[in-house]
């Protein structure tokens, strides 16, 4: 069964989310009624995956114009709130975008109740946009995958992250090649990266994968290098956080080791991304900010113990101190190509500005 990531309830100014804390050890749905469940879902990592914090993010103005209507509050009272939405997870480029997108609509319709059914219906729409952008993505990223299998058969994809349906409103980014692969009835294998300290790839990617019954084995993050220098890897598909305009790529911490593996191996490494995740402000990628988290995220970490419940435990030495950068920036020169719901570009400036015109000008 796919569990949707989020869903409007009918009739109510709310909306509910799967609780990606709680996976792989049980479903359970948050429901946001307000901007700070929002942003509290966002900065907690309940909800995780550049698209999908841009729908929440979205949502997240939808409720507050519905507070803003109701309370007799205006313009600069959400102006104010879309700002803290936005500063939730200031890497995924995503988050901005969707802000901004919904307060051009609600300051175009206004801020009363034409205002806030108009913010639900581009909610709606851009959740209808994303699960589109996310197939058509599948779909141009596909031939890669149908090439490897015309020359060997099986195909082996390795994976870094979750950058699946769960990070979407449907089909994921990276995932989506390997969904339509598997749908068409091509023979392979995902080696599904952990991705420590908060074990996206363990927790979220195995098991979506699993649900989708696409074989796949968990690998620890140092294991990458390894199985492609033994040529167990014919592809790496990852995910993308925030996309400069010359290509450089910011993932998940560990995706730059995944990408310089790759080069010295041969092995194809993609990046696969809405376009809503290009920065076309930015140039150089050493200039996206990145994201400090809680140290605890690497001193402790979560899972269920032989006793059936769920235990958190500490991994290090009491007092020790710990670094937790959340994203590292993948150069442009170590990227093979930027896939997109567009279709496949070289990860440079000039390729990026020839597949959108429109958005690079």
């Amino acid at each position: 069964m796919q569990y949707p990531t989020l869903r409007l309830l009918p009739n109510r100014a709310a909306l509910e989310v799967l609780d990606q804390r709680r996976l792989p050890f049980a479903v359970e749905y948050l429901e946001l009624r307000t901007m700070h469940d929002a942003v509290a879902a966002i900065r907690d990592m309940a909800v995780r995956g550049a698209p999908l914090i841009g729908l929440v993010g979205a949502a997240g103005v939808w409720l507050t114009v519905e507070g803003c209507v109701h309370g007799n509050r205006g313009i600069e009272e959400l102006r104010e709130a879309a700002a803290g939405i936005c500063a939730a997870r200031p890497t995924a480029v995503n988050l901005a975008w969707a802000v901004e997108r919904m307060m051009r609509v609600v300051e175009e319709q206004g801020l009363d109740e034409g205002g806030a059914r108009r913010a639900r219906e581009e909610v709606e729409r851009m959740i209808r946009e994303d699960a589109a952008t996310c197939a058509a993505i599948g779909l141009h990223g596909l031939p890669l995958v149908e090439a490897v299998a015309a020359r060997k058969g099986r195909v082996n994809v390795l994976t870094h992250c979750n950058a699946g349906r769960l990070a979407c409103a449907a089909w994921g980014t990276a995932t989506s090649p390997i969904y339509h692969a598997h749908r068409a009835g091509i023979p392979l294998h995902v080696w599904v990266d952990e991705t420590r300290p908060r074990n996206q790839g363990a927790r979220l990617t195995a098991w979506e994968l699993a649900e989708a019954g696409v074989p796949c084995t968990l690998i620890a993050d140092n294991a990458g290098g390894y199985l492609m220098q033994r040529g167990a890897v014919d592809l790496v598909l990852v995910g993308c956080d925030r996309l400069t305009r010359r290509g450089d790529a910011a993932n998940k911490i560990g995706t730059y080791l995944k990408a310089l593996a790759a080069r010295d191996t041969g092995v194809p490494f993609y990046v696969a991304l809405p376009s809503s995740t290009i920065d076309w402000r930015l140039d150089d990628g050493g200039a996206i900010p990145i994201e400090e988290r809680d140290p605890d995220e690497v001193l402790r970490i979560e899972g269920v113990g032989r006793d059936g419940a769920l235990h958190d435990v500490l991994l290090a030495p009491p007092g020790i101190s710990a670094c937790n950068p959340g994203f590292d920036v993948t150069p442009a020169r170590l990227i093979d190509g930027i896939i997109t719901e567009r279709g496949i570009s070289p990860a440079t400036a000039e390729g990026l500005r020839w597949m959108f015109p429109d958005l690079a000008a």
